[in-house]
């Protein structure tokens, strides 16, 4: 299979019919301060994209980019304990999702993915995502989001204030 790119994130924004067009950077937008740093947004309007392994099985994590997502938080929600829990490395999130970390979209995977969001990105009307690139990304009203990707809105990030 041939790695994705930002033309099938915007052919699956097109597919949910959201009149939403890519933004391409010059500056690189891999991590989420990069990102916020090229759009000129705060980092926690960034929605990071990251594929957990929940028990052998992948589940897409949408979170704010100023707070660290709680793997117990995710363990609890499936039932299992914490150690079933782990975020997928490199080369899995690439062969599930179609796309290398720094650019895995919220939508238009490889596979059909269990999405959960979590709630603290509500705190932004209008949220921007990696788009299939780590120079390519796409702003979002919040809502749309959540609606798109069929995700569970929760609380998946840590308590302690931290990151």
């Amino acid at each position: 299979m041939a790695p994705r790119t930002p033309r099938d994130v915007q052919a699956a924004l097109e597919a949910a019919g959201l009149d939403i067009r890519i933004v391409t950077h010059e500056a690189p937008t891999a991590t989420a301060q990069e990102a916020a740093d090229a759009i000129g947004t705060a980092l926690g309007a960034i929605a990071k994209s990251l594929l957990f392994l929940v028990d052998g099985g992948p589940v897409l994590v949408l979170a704010a980019g100023d707070r660290t997502v709680d793997a117990r938080k995710i363990a609890a929600e499936f039932g299992v304990g914490r150690k079933k829990v782990r975020i997928a490395d490199a080369e899995t999130t690439i062969a599930v999702t179609g796309y290398a970390p720094g650019g895995v979209p919220p939508l238009g995977h490889a596979r059909d993915l269990p999405v959960l969001v979590d709630a603290s990105l509500g705190r932004f009307e209008t949220v921007h995502a990696a788009a299939g690139s780590p120079h390519a990304t796409f702003p979002i009203p919040f809502a749309r989001l959540v609606e798109a990707t069929g995700g569970r809105v929760l609380d998946l990030v840590r308590d302690d204030g931290r990151g």
